[in-house]
């Protein structure tokens, strides 16, 4: 049986506390999340939590309304069909919007696998739904067509796993599930697809003895194919996070307004209101360009990396509204980027005079165009992004 440590002790000879974000290119990245929850109308990410455990009656009501008294959550899977997936596509898109990294969902904690996971028998995208092995797909689309680092996020837990549940309720003296689930998974998707950010999520309520992560994290940075290169974030367990990792995420859509010690990264969603694809979504739902950019600008500012989210439809696309987000960005950041890539916080991240200005800091402006202002960039201060957004607004001098 492995020695299990805390993330707080050391493994001789070995480093335990992951390394940070590179700087060269750890400030904007895009998170796709590829659940298959998304197929209901109702419940966005967490639909199957909110029918069968809490039972909230909306929910109850709208699978009643909807689907066959006998319908089950795993009745969704054959309905999952990413018809029109393209990973081609989806890289091309990513390469335009500017971001420096992806992260794509690769399980979440309904235990669905995006690829043909040994552990997951016939709850996965090449035994059920899909057939096609969307992680791979998506990892040779990036390498081969883009500059971006590959990420995978992935569930720790599983809400209805019979195993984490038994686990569960032994007070995780039992550790069944991550021994025969989570642990497999976790090196069969670093050794077959070396993403260069791992992302984990779900610790379940268990600690991070009871994970292992120690153990896990000393061979991903010691002895695994990506161990120069990948970081990791903080969630490996309860008590983990904003305490151990690479970057803290602290929660999500995490934006502490300050600048922190230590990297750390705001991990939002353009719709307001989900995490995933919602086809019942309007218009005003989802953040414009110009609150996304602020969003970026403040999170820079303060040490932070934005990880900016969109949900894809079930049958593989990318809405419209993500599309025209995600290339309205990569087209501010041509003009502006210069002030976000590779840059350092500067020792004031707000203006106290100037109301909802955050950043700003008092620099040299020159102007080059009668409709264009850009900040001179002698060292960083993110304001210079927030200044520049003028010429993306268009705005008259």
């Amino acid at each position: 049986m492995p020695v299990i440590l805390t993330l707080r002790e050391t493994e001789a000879g070995r480093s335990l506390e992951p390394r940070s974000l590179r700087p060269a290119w750890a400030t904007y990245g895009n998170h796709i999340s590829t659940k298959k929850k998304k197929i209901a109308k109702c419940g966005g990410t967490c639909l199957w939590w909110y029918w069968q455990k809490e039972k909230i009656p909306k929910y109850v009501e709208f699978m009643k309304d909807n689907y066959p008294p006998s319908f089950k959550y795993e009745d969704f899977g054959p309905l999952f069909t990413a018809k029109f997936f393209n990973a081609n596509q989806w890289a091309d898109i990513f390469q335009a919007s500017g971001a420096k990294y992806i992260v794509l969902t690769s399980k979440h904690h309904e235990g669905f696998t995006l690829w043909g996971s040994e552990y997951s028998w016939n709850w996965n995208a090449i035994d059920e739904g899909p057939k096609r092995d969307i992680v791979k797909e998506l990892e040779v689309a990036i390498r081969n067509r883009t500059d971006l680092r590959f990420g995978l996020y992935y569930s720790l837990f599983e809400w209805f796993h019979p195993l984490f549940l038994e686990d569960e309720s032994s007070s995780f003296h039992k550790r069944q599930f991550p021994v025969s689930k989570t642990l497999p998974e976790l090196y069969e998707l670093v050794n077959n697809y070396q993403p260069e950010v791992l992302w984990s999520d779900g610790d379940g309520g268990a600690p991070d003895q009871y994970w292992n992560s120690t153990g896990f994290l000393a061979w991903l940075y010691n002895e695994s194919p990506v161990r120069v290169t990948v970081v990791t974030n903080d969630r490996w367990g309860a008590g983990s996070i904003c305490k151990h990792g690479g970057f803290y995420t602290c929660s999500d859509r995490y934006n502490p307004g300050h600048l922190l010690p230590h990297k750390w990264e705001n991990c939002m969603t353009i719709d307001k209101l989900s995490w995933g694809y919602r086809r019942e979504a309007g218009i005003s739902d989802y953040l414009t360009i110009e609150e996304l950019v602020k969003q970026l600008v403040e999170t820079v500012s303060c040490g932070g990396n934005l990880l900016m989210n969109i949900g894809p439809t079930l049958d593989g696309t990318i809405s419209v509204v993500f599309e025209e987000r995600l290339r309205q960005m990569g087209s501010w950041l041509k003009v502006n980027g210069e002030a976000i890539y590779e840059t350092h916080t500067w020792r004031s991240q707000n203006d106290t005079v100037t109301p909802d200005v955050n950043p700003c800091v008092l620099i040299p402006l020159q102007i080059i165009h009668p409709r264009i202002v850009i900040a001179i960039l002698p060292f960083n201060s993110i304001s210079l992004a927030f200044l520049a957004i003028f010429p993306f607004l268009s705005f008259p001098l």
